[in-house]
Parts: structure tokens; C-alpha cells; sequence
């Protein structure tokens, strides 16, 4: 008897332990269970308030990547949309009178610039004025229609002198208006009609000059125009 009742002391603290990791197993998984079953919640909870937000709106990307935010118009602006149409609307008639009444493969090349370039030129202006509301002008100045009265009466090397004459001194004056609404603008729309215009523009000088026949007084004219 007394050496069963020793036996039984001696086991009586590893079974106590036992019990102890039992139940200390028995809770953990209680714990996991209760961590699982929050997370499944909370991760149900979020697809439903994800579901009911509303999709995230993203503006039309202007063409020099800041957004579909235009900007303010200023009046200059406005000015730039129609000087840039009446640009084309004569110039276009100068450059294709260029292929039958001059005398020179480089002016009938710089009246094929003016052609390829204003079409193009023209095209985006007048997207940008449906866009922006801002109506252009379906003709150009009265001293435009003038200028191009004055080349279909000449011929020969007079047409190419004269078309040298009006043409370089016109684009030498409105690149200096793309210079200040380019710098200025707010707008991005005026902004990417601005460049277009200022890379045009400088084209068409180039193979101008490519002719041989810009004058100085030409140059001392459009200097003559330059804000002080």
C-alpha cells in the first residue's frame, strides 16, 4: 500500500502537466479560430464597401500629359485660334499658286511646306475651337485676300521674289505671338496648338530662306514689330 500510494505522487505532477499543455493547446486553436474567423469578417466587410464605392474618374489626358484639365482662356488666347486660321486660309492659296506660277524648284518646295504644313495646322486649330467654344473666322483678312490678289497677278522670277517678300515677313510676326502664348498660356489645349504652330512656322522660315531671296528690309520689317 505504501509503495502504491508513492507511485501515485510520483505521477500525479506529469499527468497535472499534461493537462496544462492540453488545455493550453485547446486555447490556442480557440484563438486561431477566432483570429480566422475576423479576418474572413473584416475581408467580407471590405468587398462590400469596396462593391458599393464608385469607380475612380480619370480626365482625358491633354496632349502634354497634364490631364484632362484645359485651363483659362485669356483673350490672347482667343486671338492666337484666329490668327492661326487666317494663317492657313491664305497661305494655302500662296503655296499651291507656288507650283504653277514660279520659276523656282524652291519656292514650288516652299509652297508645298506651306500646303502640308497649314493643312495640318488648320485641322487641329479648329478642333481646338469646337473644343474650347471660341469661334474662327471662315476667311482671311482683308490684307491676306490682298496679298494673295497680288501673287496670282505675278509670274516667273516677280512670283518668286514676291512670295519671299510676304511670306517670310508674315511668319517672322506670328513667331513672335507663338513665343508669348506659348510662354503664357494656361491652357493646355492652346498650349499643344502653340508648339505645333511654333514648329510649322519654323519649318516654313527655313525653306524660305533655303530660297536664297530673303531681303534684309524683309527682316529689318518683322524686327520693326518686336515689343520694345
Amino acid at each position: 500500500m505504501k509503495s502504491h500510494a508513492r507511485n501515485s505522487r510520483q505521477q500525479s505532477p506529469v499527468s497535472g502537466r499534461g493537462r496544462v499543455l492540453a488545455l493550453t493547446v485547446a486555447l490556442v486553436a480557440v484563438i486561431a479560430g477566432v483570429s480566422v474567423w475576423f479576418s474572413q469578417r473584416n475581408s467580407s466587410a471590405d468587398e462590400s464597401v469596396s462593391a458599393n464605392l464608385p469607380a475612380a474618374k480619370s480626365g482625358p489626358a491633354a496632349a502634354d500629359g497634364t490631364g484632362g484639365d484645359t485651363g483659362q482662356l485669356t483673350a490672347l488666347d482667343k486671338v492666337f485660334l484666329t490668327k492661326v486660321r487666317q494663317a492657313g486660309l491664305w497661305e494655302m492659296p500662296a503655296g499651291r499658286l507656288a507650283q504653277t506660277h514660279a520659276s523656282s524648284e524652291a519656292i514650288k518646295r516652299a509652297g508645298m511646306h506651306l500646303l502640308e504644313g497649314h493643312s495640318k495646322l488648320d485641322e487641329l486649330d479648329r478642333e481646338d475651337s469646337a473644343a474650347l467654344n471660341v469661334p474662327i473666322p471662315d476667311q482671311a483678312s482683308a490684307e491676306q485676300q490682298g496679298w494673295v490678289a497680288q501673287l496670282k497677278k505675278a509670274q516667273g522670277r516677280d512670283f518668286d521674289q514676291l512670295f519671299v517678300d510676304l511670306l517670310r515677313a508674315s511668319h517672322g510676326k506670328i513667331f513672335i505671338t507663338i513665343g508669348e502664348v506659348r510662354a503664357t498660356t494656361k491652357n493646355t489645349l492652346i498650349r499643344r496648338l502653340a508648339t505645333q504652330a511654333n514648329n510649322t512656322v519654323q519649318d516654313h522660315m527655313d525653306v524660305l530662306e533655303d530660297t536664297g531671296l530673303v531681303k534684309d528690309s524683309t527682316l529689318d520689317d518683322v524686327a520693326s514689330t518686336v515689343p520694345k
